[in-house]
Parts: C-alpha cells; structure tokens; sequence
C-alpha cells in the first residue's frame, strides 16, 4: 500500500493505493481542513487509522529542495524524513505538486478534461500546465525520446505584466497594498481574485450592494460568492473582477506557452477553472493567450484544455510515486 498525498493552503487530500498488475489502484481517499491541524505527521495518522503503508508521496506548492519544502502559502513545515521518522515509513518521498500533477496527465480521460483551443498538437513537443487556486502553480515536461518528463517551475512567482490600463492602475495599488514588489500569483490565483475585487470596489468605486456584502460576510469562501454572483450575471463588480481575471489568465499562460514552447499543449488546472469553465469559453481568455504579437500564430496552433477532475492533483502524486518507484 502506498499513501499519496495533495497539500495545499487550506485542504490536505489524502489517498490510499495498493500495488496491482504492475500499476497503482485506488482503494481510499479523504479531505482535511487545514486549518484544523498542528502539522501533516496528525493529519496522515487521522487518515491512516490502522492501514498500514510500506510508503508516501506528498505534492507541496512549492519548491523542494533535499527533501525539504518551504512554502509560500503554507505554515507547516515538509520535511521528508522527519515525517518518515516520525510515521515509521520506509520511504517517504516530497515533489512539487505541479511536477505531480505532470506525472498524472498521461492518465487523464477525455471526460475530465474541456478543451478551449483544439490546435494541433505535437507528440514529442513540450506540454505545459498552470493551475489557480488558492496560489498559481506552474510546470511543463519536456520529451526524452521515450516519455514526456515533469519539470517542477516557480514562474508564479515571477512579476506581474499588466497589459493595459485597467492592470497598470491595479498593479499601481498592489504595489501600495505590498509595499512594493507584485507576482503574478497575486493576481492570477484565489489571492488574486480577492485583490481584483478589492480594487474594483475601492478604486473604481464599482458598487458592492447590501445583499453581496451580506453574502461575503457570511461565508467562509468569498470568492465562491464572487464566482456564483459573476456566472448568474447578478452583479457587475463580480463579473468586472472574473473579466479580468480571465484575462489575467489567459495572458500569463500565453507566457508559459512561450517561453516552454508547449506545442504539445497547455493545461489548466486548479481548483478555480472548472468553476469558471463557461467563462473561460467565452473569449477573453483566448484573447489574451493568443495576444503575443509576432508570435501570436504559435499560440493560436497551440492546443488548451481545462482539468475537470477535483481528484486530478491526487491522481497526479500517486503517478508520481507509481513512475519514482518503477525508477521511470
């Protein structure tokens, strides 16, 4: 049995799968609250019970360096072999979630995935993934001559490029809101979308009706509200915010489209895409992907797809500790 594991900023999913006919099968998995543990060494013992695992392979937003992760949007501490130690595992292994959610594309089924661009695609091109959720995560793989091989990127945490002036102006009072320096993940995440709202609201003055006020104060996920307001079309702050969002995007994986020349297709997955999937649809997204100047026709031939998939991330660390154990 080997444990498999998606940590993100508020949710930990964790997955059970038993060694079958040479690949992984999936017998059990569940969801924890952050928020509601002291660190991942409880949240496994939680999940665990008595299962016994002879392993476990964890995704971490973030960069991973011996073994060790330390990420932006997370408190707890990642460390391999203290959670080895600690679990009283044999193996123990920790790999950026993008680098995981790579290793899980080749397993992904026509039915969890909606294209937004067909283009052609080139078997032995690169291929690229973004993801927006609570942060912006961002891989690609690159063809060795036999299988495509995930690369771990920390291009989220490049800077922001705005476009035109409704960006210029929000990257002007990021800049005040941060004391400076502003990512992209500030903008093109669930941080962002909150960020895109505020400034809407406060330096457009575009109007915030009692009734949406109401709503975000009593939820726990504001954007969720933002997001449902913005698709039934009931308030025009949202749907601005979602527009440029959207946008925001679309153009930053137009970025990572370029500069790993994924003509074998880009990816978007995350936790925010499959609820705005009709939006994405809907142009802007496309515009600013395909908005590249001399090199606009690259990404017009460029195929694009949205991951459906809530269990994607999962899947993808579990293919990730199916190809590491197999050593391909």
């Amino acid at each position: 049995m080997i444990l498999a594991g998606d940590i993100g900023a508020t949710k930990v999913h964790l997955g059970l799968y038993r060694e079958s006919d040479g690949g992984l099968r999936a017998v059990r998995d569940a969801r924890f609250a952050v928020r509601e543990y002291d660190g991942l060494t409880q949240v496994v013992r939680r999940f665990l019970g008595g299962a016994t695992v002879s392993g476990a392979w964890f995704g971490v937003p973030g960069p991973v360096s011996e073994g060790r992760a330390r990420m932006a949007n997370l408190a707890w501490p990642v460390d391999g072999r203290a959670l080895q130690e600690e679990l009283g595992l044999r193996k123990v292994g920790i790999v950026n979630d993008l680098e995981a959610a790579g290793h899980g594309l080749c397993k992904l089924m026509a039915g969890q995935l909606v294209t937004l661009n067909g283009g052609e695609s080139r078997p032995h091109g690169a291929v690229a993934l973004i993801a927006a959720g609570t942060g912006l995560g961002e891989s690609f793989l690159t063809f060795d001559g036999t299988a495509h091989v995930p690369h771990p990127s920390e291009g989220s945490h490049a800077d922001f490029a705005p476009r035109n002036d409704d960006e210029i102006d929000l990257l002007r009072y990021l800049r005040r809101k941060y004391g400076g320096r502003v990512s992209v993940e500030r903008v093109v995440s669930g941080l962002g979308l909150a960020n895109i709202y505020a400034f809407l609201r406060d330096e457009r003055r575009m109007e915030e009706p009692g009734w949406l006020s109401d709503e975000l104060a009593a939820s726990e996920d504001r954007n969720a509200v933002i997001t449902a307001a913005a698709n039934a079309g009931r308030n025009a702050l949202c749907e601005k915010t979602l527009e440029m969002f959207v946008s925001a995007l679309g153009a930053e994986a137009g970025n990572l489209g370029l500069k790993t020349l994924s003509t074998g297709g880009l990816y978007i997955g995350g936790g925010i895409a499959p609820h705005i999937a009709e939006l994405l649809k809907e142009g802007h997204f496309l515009h600013a992907f395909t908005d590249k100047g001399r090199l606009s026709h690259l990404l017009m031939d460029m195929p694009v797809h949205i991951i459906t998939d809530s269990d994607a991330a999962l899947l993808g660390v579990a293919a990730c500790a199916e190809a590491k154990c197999g050593d391909r």
